[in-house]
């Protein structure tokens, strides 16, 4: 069954002992999540890095993977205050969040410093969080042309691997409602459509940032395979509400993909059998 991928970014908006409460609460509740368990359903969660090793020890047992907000683009040596993917992948963390909008706004990460940090992360077997997203709000077209650019240019170079694609568009992040449905809908799929044609990137998935709650998911279909959320989350209740609506949208995706497949099957047959000796000649 596919599988359906939730994340959340704490951001800097907790402090050390909150985020601590915060995942144990997360973890008690995930031990029990049924689709969590099975795998149907994977989350990952991303701390501030001193809430790196606390997450840890707070998901160890679970599912739940454990990630960075941040990576060097430098291997280990002299980079006073940078924290190396070497360190990151040693110390347990699979996934890391590299070019949020805030990182490319605030401190001027060019999409030549984010292919650097991706080509570091996939060097070391992390996964990058790829953040992807219009600055401006454009047309579905427009955006899905200027989202797949960037994609490229945020992975040139990098070694062949798995990446979550984050798209978040810049105008919807902390805004009221998310972008519209049939807008995600749109850039996702052209997203989804340009990793798959990229023959190193097997495995990657496509999930949508900004203003992301719930109801979205099950209204975004087969068009995403997750959500990444943000201070949504900091109620554990309101995580766990994503979470069962995950459980419903990998199951409903399952279901519409079998559907595909087996009407491609019969549309399939229906043309071989066509094309036997005598088919459609008189008698």
């Amino acid at each position: 069954m596919p599988k359906t991928t939730v994340g959340v970014s704490l951001k800097a908006y907790f402090g050390h002992h909150q985020a601590i409460d915060w995942c144990a609460r997360v973890a008690e509740r995930v031990r029990t999540h049924p689709a969590v368990a099975s795998g149907d359903v994977v989350i990952f969660v991303i701390p501030s890095y001193l809430g790196v090793l606390p997450a840890l020890d707070a998901f160890a047992g679970t599912p739940v993977l454990v990630g960075a907000q941040d990576v060097s683009q430098f291997e280990p040596g002299a980079y006073t205050g940078e924290v190396t993917a070497a360190e990151l992948v040693e110390a347990g963390v699979r996934v890391a969040e590299i070019g949020h909008a805030e990182r490319r706004r605030l401190f001027g990460e060019t999409d030549d410093v984010v292919a650097a940090k991706s080509t570091a992360a996939l060097r070391h077997g992390v996964t990058p969080v790829l953040c992807i997203g219009e600055a401006s709000r454009l047309s579905g077209a427009d955006a899905a042309t200027a989202t797949i650019a960037q994609l490229h240019a945020d992975l040139a170079g990098a070694p062949a691997g798995p990446v979550i694609v984050a798209y978040e568009p810049v105008w919807a992040i902390g805004a009221p409602e998310p972008a519209p449905v049939e807008h995600i809908a749109t850039v996702a799929r052209a997203l989804r459509a340009a990793l798959d044609a990229l023959p190193d990137r097997a495995g990657s998935v496509v999930i949508y940032g900004g203003s992301a709650g719930p109801g979205l998911l099950t209204e975004l279909g087969d068009a995403v395979d997750g959500l990444f959320l943000g201070r949504f989350a900091h109620d554990v209740d309101n995580l766990v509400a994503v979470l069962d609506e995950a459980a419903a949208h990998a199951a409903s995706v399952s279901l519409q993909r079998t559907a595909e497949t087996a009407g491609a099957t019969r549309a399939l047959g229906s043309q071989v059998e066509a094309q036997r000796p005598g088919r459609g000649a008189s008698a």
